[in-house]
């Protein structure tokens, strides 16, 4: 079986079993309220360098959102790309509104109107005529809402502004709502060893869709260096964790809880001469062939360990019957 590449779901576009989630080379931004969204400071150039890297290692999906950095992380991957686009496939999202000019998040709009104004935005950041995989972001938008989006980009489909659409979402029912239509294609959700989804994972085996897996590393929990003492800086959302965000306390301390099943698990996510996060990613290739993870990175070395997994390969069964085990 292959093992290195994937299908979005129902439609024909291939990509990398591993995605690069574009999330931290956005750089700073902020809530309204002034507390970080953002992964801390960032090295465009490294940023850059690490997209292209990745390209050349096999890796070709790349996935972003216009509010990551509040525009600047599309703008980062779309000059990283430059020349090589069609080499990637890009997804991005929408739905939240955002002002640049201070790095602030102000809003959210799940209007048609909008979508349309924020996919105009995005195809000109990002340097490019059309968007392969384009996902509503905010994922406890309200459902009739979403039916109305899903036919807008039924509509951009078929002005070839985009080849294909997904909800960003943990809930089952409101990714269904999107997968009534043709041209959706999958549906991205938080999935780890640590935190399984198996009803996502069910409706994606159902309806042919395939599986966008954020959080992989459960930011940067499953690398392992925060468990060496390593802290997040400042202006990094887990330096001041919302309530979302179990992986880490306050400081950006690992939670004792999960970093100690992250501990149980060491051993078997590194047999083989894998890295703790090179086992983290074959997990989610074992757990379901849909998967396609997108870990976050910041540095071409980032960029060449992710990659690396992918000579790996998926866990064995025996593998995966024993971190069942383990986590109970």
């Amino acid at each position: 079986m292959e093992t290195t590449r994937r299908t979005l779901g129902r439609s024909r576009i291939e990509v990398s079993a591993l995605g690069f989630g574009c999330w931290a080379i956005g750089g700073e931004w902020a809530a309204a309220d002034g507390s970080p969204l953002g992964w801390g400071k960032v090295d465009d150039e490294e940023s850059v360098r690490a997209v292209r890297r990745a390209l050349d290692l096999g890796v070709t999906f790349f996935d972003t959102a216009d509010v990551y950095g509040t525009g600047h992380s599309e703008r980062i991957l779309g000059r990283a790309l430059a020349g090589r686009r069609d080499e990637a496939v890009i997804a991005t999202k929408w739905g939240n509104r955002f002002d640049e000019a201070t790095r602030t998040l102000t809003g959210s709009d799940t209007t048609p109107e909008y979508a349309r104004e924020a996919l105009t935005a995005s195809l000109r950041r990002l340097g490019t005529d059309h968007i392969d995989l384009y996902q509503l972001h905010p994922g406890d938008a309200d459902p009739e809402a979403g039916a109305q989006l899903r036919d807008a980009c039924e509509e951009f489909v078929r002005e070839g502004l985009i080849r294909a659409y997904a909800w960003s979402t943990d809930d089952p029912a409101r990714a269904e709502v999107f997968a009534a239509g043709e041209h959706c294609a999958a549906v991205q959700h938080a999935c780890s060893v640590l935190a399984d989804a198996p009803e996502m994972l069910a409706l994606c085996e159902r309806l042919d869709l395939a599986s966008v897996n954020r959080s992989p590393l459960a930011m940067g929990l499953l690398t392992g260096k925060y468990a060496a003492g390593a802290r997040p800086g400042a202006g990094d959302i887990r330096a001041v964790p919302p309530a979302w965000l179990s992986w880490f306390g306050e400081g950006g301390a690992p939670d004792p809880a999960w970093a100690a099943r992250v501990e149980a698990l060491r051993e078997v996510l590194t047999s083989g001469g894998r890295t703790l996060g090179q086992g983290a990613l074959a997990w989610l290739w074992a757990r379901s062939p849909r998967t396609v993870p997108i870990p976050g990175f910041r540095s071409v070395a980032q960029a060449e360990e992710n990659a690396g997994a992918l000579a790996q390969g998926p866990l064995d069964e025996g593998q995966l019957e024993e971190i069942s085990k383990i986590l109970g």
